[in-house]
Formats: C-alpha cells, sequence, structure tokens
C-alpha cells in the first residue's frame, strides 16, 4: 500500500510474509497464492505491499537462479503485490516447532550473516517495482546478548562496514540503493535504540541504520519521542519501522492476571519480559520465567515480547501496547518531513496465539491481516498521509 506524504514523497506500508513461514522457493510462491493476494483482495486494492522474508535456502536457489528471480517477480506482478522491504533477521528455521534462541543465529560476528544479507540486497535491488529506487532490509541487532566477547564485536562492526561498501557498489550497478537495518530486541546486544548508536557510528555508513519495531520499544519501555530525537541527534537513520503491539499487564501481581499471562507462555517464540524498577529496566528472557516465582518485581507493570494483532487487543485485564505504535508513528510520519518511508506490519504469532484466539484456517488469517493493515492505513490517514491507488 502506497501513501502521499504531505511533503510530497511516497510512504509504503507492507505486511511481513514471515507470519506464514516457508524455506524453500516453491513455499514462498504459494505464500503469494494462498496468503498475500487473498489478502490484497479483502482490502479491495489493486496492489498490496509485503515485506519478503526470504529464508536462506530460498535465497540461495533466487541467487543462483536468473530465470526464478524472474519468475518470482513475474509472480509478484501478476498477483498485484510488491515488495520494497524484507525481513532479513531470522536466518532460517522460523517455522519450526521451537524457534526460541535458534533465530539469533548465525550473528554478525558470523561470515554466513553478512553473505546472507549481501544475498538479500541484491535480490531486492531487482525484485523492487520499476518506479522504486531504494529498498530496505531488517537484520539481527548484532548478536544475542551471551557468548559476544574477544574479538566478536569487532568482526561484527568490520562485517557491516563491507556491507556498506557492497550496498554501495550494488547501487552503482543497478540504480538502486539498498539499506539495512539493525532491529534493536530486548536480550541482544542492541536491546534498545540507545544502544544501537554507538555501534552505528562505529560502522559509520549511510546505507546502514536501524530499523524501529514498536513491540520491542514498549517491551523496553523506550519512551518514542525520546528514543527518536535521540537517533536524529546521532544522526542515525531510521531505515524502516515495524508496526506492531506488545502484551501489556499492568498488575502482575494479581493472581488473574499472571493466569491469563500465562495462556501466552507457549513454546515456540522467546517472549522477553520487562519491567521497570527505581534501580532501571529488569527482565527475564522469556514468559514463563517471570511466571515462575520471583524472577522478576511484580510491583509496577509488565511488558512482554509478544506480537500480538494491532486491531484486537488482549481481553482484560491484560492490554496491548497500541499507543506506543501510534506515538512512534506520529514521531515517523506525522512531521513535515517522514524519519522513514517503509512501514512493515509484522505479527508473526497468530498460530502461538492462545487456542481461542488463534485463526483455524487460512480464510481467517487473511481477515485478520486484513484488518491489521486497515487500522495501519486509518492511522495513517489520520496523520494527513493520503492513499495511492
Amino acid at each position: 500500500m502506497r501513501f502521499r506524504h504531505p511533503d510530497g514523497s511516497t510512504v509504503h506500508l507492507a505486511y511481513c510474509t514471515n507470519v506464514h513461514p516457508a524455506e524453500t522457493l516453491d513455499g514462498v510462491l504459494a505464500q503469494l497464492r494462498d496468503h498475500c493476494e487473498p489478502v490484497r483482495k479483502r482490502l479491495g486494492r489493486d496492489r498490496l505491499g509485503i515485506g519478503l522474508w526470504l529464508a536462506k535456502d530460498a535465497a540461495r536457489a533466487l541467487g543462483s537462479d536468473p530465470v526464478a528471480l524472474r519468475g518470482l517477480r513475474s509472480e509478484l506482478d501478476r498477483r498485484g503485490l510488491e515488495v520494497v522491504t524484507l525481513n532479513g533477521f531470522p536466518y532460517e528455521g522460523f517455522g519450526a516447532e521451537e524457534v526460541k534462541y535458534r533465530v539469533y543465529k548465525p550473528d554478525w560476528a558470523d561470515p554466513e550473516r553478512l553473505a546472507h544479507t549481501t544475498d538479500l540486497a541484491r535480490l531486492l535491488a531487482q525484485l523492487l517495482p520499476d518506479d522504486v529506487t531504494e529498498g530496505t532490509v531488517s537484520t539481527l541487532p548484532l548478536a544475542w546478548r551471551t557468548a559476544y566477547d574477544g574479538s566478536r564485536p569487532d568482526t561484527a562492526v568490520a562485517a557491516l562496514r563491507t556491507l556498506g561498501e557492497r550496498l554501495d557498489a550494488l547501487a552503482e550497478l543497478t540504480g538502486r540503493s539498498i539499506r539495512i537495518g539493525l532491529e534493536p530486541e530486548p536480550g541482544c546486544v542492541v536491546e534498545t535504540t540507545a544502544d544501537a548508536i554507538a555501534p552505528l557510528i562505529a560502522v559509520g555508513h549511510d546505507r546502514i541504520g536501524i530499523c524501529v519495531d514498536t513491540c520491542h520499544l514498549a517491551t523496553s519501555f523506550e519512551p518514542p519521542d525520546s528514543a527518536l530525537d535521540a537517533l536524529v541527534a546521532a544522526g542515525v537513520p531510521v531505515v524502516k519501522s515495524q508496526l506492531s503491539a506488545a502484551l501489556h499487564a499492568e498488575q502482575p501481581h494479581l493472581p488473574e492476571v499472571r493466569e491469563a499471562l500465562a495462556a501466552f507462555d507457549e513454546p515456540r517464540f522467546l517472549h522477553q519480559t520487562r519491567t521497570r524498577t527505581a534501580a532501571g529496566l529488569r527482565g527475564t528472557d522469556d514468559l514463563g520465567e517471570a511466571l515462575n516465582g520471583e524472577a522478576l518485581p511484580d510491583a509496577s507493570p509488565w511488558r512482554a515480547h509478544f506480537h500480538v494483532p494491532l486491531h484486537a487487543a488482549p481481553a482484560a485485564p491484560l492490554t496491548s501496547t497500541m499507543t506506543v505504535l501510534g506515538d512512534t508513528l506520529q514521531r515517523l510520519v506525522g512531521g513535515p518531513r517522514p524519519l522513514t518511508r517503509h512501514l512493515e506490519v509484522e505479527t508473526y504469532t497468530w498460530q502461538a496465539l492462545p487456542s481461542e484466539l488463534r485463526p483455524r484456517a487460512r480464510a481467517q488469517l487473511a481477515d485478520g491481516i486484513a484488518a491489521e493493515l486497515t487500522l495501519a492505513r486509518d492511522l495513517l490517514t489520520d496523520l494527513g498521509l493520503k492513499e495511492l491507488p
């Protein structure tokens, strides 16, 4: 979906396909047919933006076969879909029964992360619509915080500098500018937007910046205004933003609140949980850990890294952090010039929701994704952006 900002520029809104993960090229093509096109039709649009997730095997198949890449581009066109952004965070196995810590491998100290991201950038340059010259890729925020010592930080920064050089060469060759955004996430080396500033200054390349995920921002209790002000002051570009909402529990000490939270404690994804204390931010790596014993103080609200559907906040006594999303969007695109032009709805946890909230069929999932995009569209038009055909 495209929108005209009051400054005359185009803002793109997509939804991320990691909600229906596929590891192979055949699986990606099936996504377009079975999921993406039905969402577009529900929205009554001739064109819909999607944020493709290309796993390692799918990316390598496309990179080694120009015919297959042209076939994917043709299939996108045929189904009324367009791609200006990729989700390059998960490498493989995102559809596994247990993802948890696996999603953080390989990290930026591993040469394979540089190779994979380079592949994605080259593919995106070929997938961009004919009238678009800039694409974006979100990526791992360097590494999970453990086992990231010794020479690994320097290795990661060097890899990102090399990536910047490759992106420059790609732009010269194709006329398409691809930018990469580190996506801060609780528990990672770059947990907050503030954590991103020093390593990105060390990298020192204008094609490498930050991807602001509003669920992650909220989980870490980062105020959107101060977070974005600090990025602007440091000259760190906001490459893209993922529109998502975290799980919020106002009174986690109450038994009924803990019971409600327990329904979201599931085995597939990691749901880092945070609270604010007088001594600062406290947290656990997963929701179950927070609920067991006294691992996390419960005198103040908890937030959990669980991407809940934008249009459907959990039932009381829980809620979501949609206010953080709204405040962030106001700062990102509500001013005289947008801080970013690539927005992506990223609720990948539909099938991890409590059983009574999960979609039971493809049609229900398509309905839910269309409802999320409709809400995001309304937020953008309320900020003065004009929806384009």
